[in-house]
C-alpha cells in the first residue's frame, strides 16, 4: 500500500483540482455519475457517483433536481475543469469548476445509505461519504 491508498476523503476530493469533467451520466433514475479525466496519476477516468441529487450552480442560478432544466444545467458543466473543492461540517461537499459548481448536501430524508463515492485513481485511492462522515455530521442517525 502506498502513501495515497489510505482512506482520506478530504485529501481524495482535493485531488480533483485540475481534472476535467467530461461526462454526466444518469443511472436509471437513481443517481448521477460524473466522469473526470486529468493529466496526473490516473490511467482511466475518475468516477464520482452521487447517490443524492446535487445542487448545481450554473449561469448565475442554483438548480435543484425538481427544477425544470436541472439536467441541462448539469450537462452544461461539461467540459469544465475543477478549480476548487470543499468539505465542511453541515455544508457537505462542494466542487467548483470553471463552468459552474456542484454542491452535495442532502436533507436527511434524501439519504438511504451512502451520499457519494469517488473512485478511479490509479493508485487505488477512493472515498465514500455517508451520514455522520466529515461534512455530513449533521445527518448522523
Amino acid at each position: 500500500m502506498n502513501e495515497h491508498s489510505q482512506y482520506a476523503p478530504q485529501q481524495t476530493l482535493e485531488r480533483l483540482v485540475g481534472f476535467r469533467l467530461y461526462a454526466v451520466e444518469f443511472v436509471v433514475n437513481d443517481y448521477v455519475q460524473f466522469r473526470l479525466d486529468g493529466e496526473t496519476d490516473v490511467s482511466e477516468s475518475l468516477t464520482l457517483n452521487c447517490y443524492v441529487w446535487p445542487q448545481v450552480e450554473y449561469a448565475g442560478r442554483l438548480w435543484r433536481e425538481a427544477d425544470l432544466g436541472y439536467a441541462d444545467a448539469l450537462r452544461k458543466l461539461t467540459p469544465g475543469t475543477v478549480t476548487a473543492t470543499s468539505q465542511r461540517a453541515a455544508a457537505g461537499l462542494g466542487i467548483t469548476l470553471d463552468t459552474g459548481a456542484l454542491f452535495i448536501n442532502p436533507a436527511r430524508e434524501e439519504v438511504h445509505v451512502e451520499i457519494a463515492e469517488l473512485m478511479g485513481f490509479a493508485d487505488g485511492t477512493w472515498a465514500v461519504w455517508a451520514p455522520g462522515d466529515a461534512g455530513f455530521e449533521h445527518l448522523a442517525r
